[in-house]
């Protein structure tokens, strides 16, 4: 089923105009209502089928197998992209890992790689802050947002990647790094994995595309990867094969990643989510073995 809520809200103020328009009236001192209390009217309705069509969704999650985000299948995943952001399957020792690997995001930091030029480490540092005034990263709130956006480490040099690494020794911190993780990567993605009819192996490929590409609707990110495999393959939930969807959806990203940036190692997909799904792992099951940067990974 295509999702259809966009569309949704662009006709309903046409349509709600146009019947105030164009309806006959009986006498010239009927009430008129106003366009601005129409187009109110407009928004809540549209408000209201938006609420609607999240609960009919949340019912039907609620009836899937858990998938990636059973704990098992979550631990699992944390090494798969730990393996690809940090050379290491041990993604908790990540939490303190800082640098700028060149790539035009600035300082790449964490188990998720939050980057100073991409707003999530920014918006990191901010709910972090809220929670706990006075760490240790809050008076580098200012050059954050300064820097947002951009490769510049303006006001962050010299002090800022130890001042990241010290603070990743809080418990609070550490527990703000998941949290962030899960609120703006991980549960979107499998959330919307599952209402595409996909299993644990396409909830991976869609959280690890999350990551990588950000959520973001343009071309190059993550939802706009997925519209442009939507057009080649049919979703599970539209009756497509989820192999040739998920097919689809590698061959997208794949290219994505070599116009982004030609000499990039695209192992993540080539040898480690590629190597799953023809191996029709379609549920992640160890043992799994796969490569990255060409190194090899084992989960027992």
């Amino acid at each position: 089923m295509k999702r259809a809520g966009v569309l949704l809200l662009a006709a309903v103020p046409v349509i709600a105009t146009g019947v105030y328009f164009v309806m006959p009236t009986d006498s010239a001192d009927a009430p008129v209502t106003p366009p601005a209390a129409t187009a109110q009217s407009s928004r809540e309705d549209a408000k209201d089928r938006a609420e609607q069509e999240r609960e009919a969704d949340d019912a039907l999650i609620a009836d899937l197998p858990p998938g990636l985000a059973s704990a098992a299948k979550k631990e699992l995943a944390q090494q798969l992209v730990s393996s690809a952001e940090n050379s290491t399957t041990r993604w908790r020792t990540a939490y303190g890992t800082i640098d700028d690997l060149g790539d035009g995001c600035g300082y790449t930091a964490g188990i998720i790689g939050f980057c100073t030029g991409t707003h999530d480490l920014l918006t990191l540092v901010e709910r972090y802050t809220e929670a706990h005034p006075g760490n240790g990263l809050a008076e580098y709130l200012p050059a954050l947002r300064k820097v947002d956006g951009s490769d510049s480490h303006e006001g962050l040099d010299p002090g800022f990647t130890a001042a990241w690494q010290a603070e990743a020794e809080v418990p609070a911190f550490r527990e703000a790094q998941e949290e962030e993780r899960d609120r703006v990567y991980f549960e979107p993605a499998v959330r919307l994995a599952k209402l595409d009819g996909l299993g644990t192996l396409g909830q991976f490929v869609y959280y690890d595309a999350m990551v990588f590409h950000g959520p973001d609707t343009d071309a190059d990110g993550f939802y706009g990867l997925r519209e442009r495999a939507m057009k080649q393959a049919e979703t599970p939930a539209e009756g497509g094969s989820e192999k040739a969807y998920l097919d689809a959806f590698l061959d997208v990203r794949h290219e994505a990643m070599k116009a982004k940036r030609p000499g990039i190692d695209t192992s993540r997909v080539d040898t480690a989510q590629r190597r799953f799904l023809q191996a029709g792992n379609m549920d992640l099951d160890t043992p799994l073995v796969w490569e990255m940067y060409g190194d090899t990974y084992r989960v027992p």
